[in-house]
């Protein structure tokens, strides 16, 4: 989806604006309101009056959907593509409303497109088209029949009023019944009406989604209904109250997301064992509590990844030291980072959310394992793998997919480990040894990207403010020679090709079928890994002499 206009002229969309050197500074409904506007706040400028056309929405592919449907069969472009248009936003999922008979139109039209077709809710005339491309992207279109008698009625019924936004796909003309350009312009969420969320509580977790995707305030009149409609969410599904979360967690500044949630009191109801990690103390080098720690690391890790972005900001980040140093070690991996962090582990929640996810939970058990020393040290031992089971019944309770569960366990149970190398590397200089990178990626397998993100970011959020360029940089190089043995030499360390197989040792060395066959071929891995094996005569060589000392290396 493309908008050609500037963004900001799409915010004005049917109105008349003034300008002064190409900038909106007034607006109104006519010609006369612009101009008096304008010359209330620059009485001595140039002005230029011009009407914003009421088309924001435009595309090949919108055009393309236009030819196919007869004129004078009303279809209305609805919701979020029409908000995105108007705020600049490129979008490959479209909505329209249209009178009853959706599904047949929708039938129709993929057909035609051609595309895939399907009915996603034939009681409520509800139909999808997806439109797959050569390059791996697609473009969804949605058609449902009016939740209402009429187009208007349909809009008020949805949740806020910058959704509420419809376009006429035949004369472009938008439709506004609840003032939503006006609320774009003010950047301000507001409900559609006093039962909107009371009807759906999960829109209480939209509109903490949207608020910080748009950088937009919420309403104080919609602070308090979402408040009142908070006991609602017991009644909405599993499903759309974990779809709401992570997108959340995926989305811009996390942490101030879920510190929303905390105040409207929604963990007891959606995440209740967070509920413990406030007010736990914690020993130096941490210098915040559990829960405040768990908010800085989700901060941390947003940073972090948006300095590791394909299209990442330079300057932006180069005016934090600590991320500068991280472009600088890590930057050429970006594009398998983003990579990696796109792929899907399901069909439509990506690893950077679950990643997210684990950063929520990483500590999870920290109060139920913290014991203190006589020196006065506290120390939370086997929180790691305590907390792995935790992590896991939450996204069992949220109906995460098997894939999800084994990675979300792993990114816990293991996310004190690049900390240990660490900690080496400050005290001998030495980065991880080959041997010790096969292991942890035997281990983490891909989940050890992931790891390594949250132990940066963990990292971070444990010294904060005290963090050293010694103890950073030593983070980043242990996390260098990660990155680059799987990258760059996975056939080297990570996946060595296989010297000698199960048969190998049954014909060559008379071995008898037993678990001692599997020790010794990871024994021969591991050694190939750390460099000392590199032929069948070697491997042979190392079998026959791992035998004759009759026990695991």
């Amino acid at each position: 989806m493309t908008t050609p206009e500037p963004p900001e002229n799409h915010l004005y969309a049917g109105r008349w604006v003034a300008l002064v050197r190409g900038k909106v500074i007034a607006q109104g409904a006519t010609r006369e309101q612009a101009f008096h506007a304008a010359r209330q706040a620059r009485p001595k400028e140039r002005l230029e009056i011009r009407f914003m056309p009421a088309t924001p929405v435009q595309s090949p592919l919108l055009d393309s959907v236009r030819r196919l449907i007869p004129a004078d069969r009303p279809v209305y472009l609805v919701g979020g593509a029409v908000r995105d248009a108007v705020l600049g936003h490129t979008t490959h999922d479209l909505d329209f409303a249209t009178p009853p008979g959706a599904l047949q139109l929708a039938k129709q039209l993929a057909d035609q497109l051609p595309g895939a077709y399907f009915p996603l809710d034939e009681d409520n005339d509800t139909a999808r088209i997806v439109l797959q491309h050569p390059d791996g992207t697609r473009d969804i279109l949605d058609f449902a029949g009016f939740r209402g008698e009429t187009l208007e009625a349909d809009l008020r019924g949805r949740d806020f009023t910058i959704n509420a936004l419809a376009m006429d796909l035949h004369t472009g003309q938008i439709h506004d019944p609840l003032g939503g350009l006006n609320d774009l312009r003010a950047k301000t969420l507001r409900t559609c009406s006093p039962t909107s969320l009371s009807d759906d509580p999960i829109r209480i977790l939209r509109a903490i989604r949207q608020a910080a995707s748009f950088g937009f305030s919420i309403d104080p009149a919609t602070r308090q209904l979402m408040k009142t409609a908070v006991p609602g969410l017991t009644r909405i599904s599993p499903e759309r109250q974990r779809d709401e979360l992570f997108k959340i967690l995926a989305g811009p500044k996390p942490d101030a997301s879920l510190r929303a949630l905390e105040l409207l009191g929604l963990f007891p109801l959606l995440l209740p064992e967070l509920t413990a990690l406030k007010g736990v103390t914690q020993s130096s080098p941490h210098v915040h509590d559990v829960w405040t720690h768990t908010l800085a690391v989700l901060r941390h890790l947003n940073s972090l990844l948006e300095a590791l972005a394909p299209e990442y900001n330079e300057t932006k980040a180069n005016a934090d030291l600590f991320n500068g140093l991280l472009v600088l070690h890590l930057g050429r991996y970006r594009q398998q980072i983003s990579q990696h962090l796109s792929t899907s582990l399901n069909t439509d929640r990506p690893a950077r959310a679950l990643l997210f996810f684990a950063a929520l939970y990483h500590d999870i058990n920290k109060p139920q394992t913290q014991t203190t020393e006589e020196n006065g040290r506290i120390r939370f031992l086997g929180h790691d793998e305590q907390g792995a089971q935790t992590a896991m019944q939450r996204g069992m309770a949220l109906h995460l997919s098997n894939d999800e569960l084994d990675r979300l366990k792993l990114l816990v149970r293991l996310h004190m480990r690049i900390h240990f190398h660490t900690s080496r590397k400050l005290e001998t200089g030495s980065n991880p040894s080959r041997k010790a990178i096969y292991r942890f990626f035997r281990e983490a397998g891909e989940a050890g990207i992931s790891l390594i993100l949250l132990a940066l970011a963990d990292q971070r959020a444990t010294y904060d403010h005290t963090l050293t360029q010694e103890h950073w940089t030593a983070s980043l190089e242990v996390s260098r020679s990660l990155l680059e043995a799987y990258y760059e030499k996975a056939e080297e360390i990570i996946r060595p090709p296989q010297l000698l197989t199960g048969h190998d040792l049954i014909n060559e060395l008379k071995m008898k079928t037993s678990p001692e066959i599997g020790r010794l071929l990871e024994a021969l891995r591991e050694t190939q890994a750390a460099g000392h094996l590199a032929t069948r005569p070697e491997a042979l060589a190392f079998a026959r002499g791992w035998l004759a000392k009759g026990r695991d290396k």
